[in-house]
């Protein structure tokens, strides 16, 4: 969880500066634990992001925020499908978003998996700002480089 002492010092810092990050994004974060949603909301508010969370990847998956969410935020470890089990499936079915994953578990395999897979970051709890910010100017760059043949 990003403190609030933390989240004052990425402002101050000047990480909310006229970047990717200043397109009014919208981020949408799964989480299960509701004080770390609260804690990512905030934080990704106070850098001019529209917010969206949810309880869980089946909520994420349901909701009509999906289509327009240009970075997705995802717990590793979660009931019933987990932050990798949500990106496999967005991939499957050709609805990649850029991911950044993160866990209070970390696992070297798992890790090695999810950014084989494709996910932009995959960070561990607590979050360090700064950290969370690079990954997440990272996910937005991803999203609007055009792709395809060169």
């Amino acid at each position: 969880m990003v403190s609030d002492s933390a989240l004052g010092r990425v402002v101050a810092e000047g990480y909310a500066s006229k970047d990717v990050l200043s397109g009014r994004s919208l981020i949408s974060v799964v989480d299960d634990d509701q004080s770390f949603r609260d804690s990512m909301r905030r934080l990704f508010k106070s850098l001019g992001c529209t917010v969206a969370v949810f309880r869980s990847a089946s909520e994420f998956l349901v909701s009509p925020e999906r289509a327009t969410t240009a970075c997705l935020v995802a717990d590793v470890q979660m009931p019933r499908m987990t932050g990798i089990e949500l990106y496999e499936h967005l991939v499957s079915t050709a609805r990649t978003i850029p991911t950044i994953l993160v866990t209070a578990y970390p696992d070297d395999k798992v890790q090695e998996r999810a950014l084989r897979l494709g996910v932009v970051c995959y960070l561990r709890k607590p979050l360090e700002g700064a950290e969370l910010i690079d990954c997440l100017r990272c996910a937005l760059a991803f999203r609007r480089t055009p792709r395809g043949p060169s």
